[in-house]
């Protein structure tokens, strides 16, 4: 197996595959062992009283938020971002780490769904339901995904400690996916919390093969060759 090879194994599927056995197990224990155990017992009620306070301004501002964090959305802003941060950077470091974030997280919910069976919450439903499960939700995982992705690859080029800080506003997004999901009775608050461990795991560990520059260079063929002679 060639040094790349056992790079990207070590550094990118084994721990992707580790956080799909987590996301598995959790669903596990939410759908399956907790189920009628507190705080499971009384999430619904979280739904419930959302959908009791539903106003036309609150269904604008949650449809805004939702597409945001749709499919078509996502997969756009993300090859956009990718794109210019190669026109603007002239290197591939940080737009294949974007990539890898989101299509990360994308490939650990879809496999998660296929193992983990759970009923939207029994509330009237603003959006229509897509053949998956509601465990984990899919928008808010690819929202922390592309949005915390975005904010650490600015924030780590911003060269003033202000622009560092205004870059973690992006955090408003998958936040406000979050809420919006919840609102048009689409996920439990178990579904977009564990939604934001699979999108920010998939940041950690893309950050940390394609960005972390300790990592890099101590995986580097010529420091393995330094390293060899020590």
């Amino acid at each position: 197996m060639s040094d790349v090879a056992v790079q990207v194994l070590k550094r990118v599927l084994v721990p992707v595959a580790l956080l799909l056995a987590v996301m598995v197990a959790l669903g596990l224990l939410i759908t399956k062992v907790m189920v009628h155990m507190w705080p499971l017992t009384v999430e619904d009620s979280v739904n419930r009283e959302l959908e009791r306070d539903r106003t036309p301004e609150g269904n604008a501002v949650s449809l805004i938020f939702s597409t945001l964090a749709s499919t078509p959305a996502i997969i756009a802003v993300t090859v956009l971002a990718a794109l210019i941060l190669f026109l603007t950077l002239k290197r591939w470091r940080e737009p294949l780490f974007l990539c890898a974030a989101v299509t990360a997280q994308a490939i650990v919910f879809y496999l998660t769904t296929l193992a983990i069976d759970r009923t939207r919450p029994d509330v009237d439903h603003m959006d229509s339901s897509p053949p998956t499960s509601s465990f984990p939700s899919g928008h808010t995982s690819a929202a922390v995904a592309l949005y915390l992705g975005l904010a650490v690859v600015l924030a780590r080029l911003a060269n003033r400690t202000a622009l560092r800080a205004a870059c973690w506003l992006l955090l408003i997004v998958p936040i406000g996916v979050a809420l919006t999901r919840m609102y048009r009775g689409m996920h439990h608050p178990t579904d977009v919390t564990a939604s934001f461990l699979n999108g920010g795991i998939c940041v950690y560990v893309m950050t940390r093969a394609f960005l972390d520059e300790k990592v890099l260079r101590s995986s580097s063929p010529r420091s393995r060759s330094a390293a060899s002679r020590a």
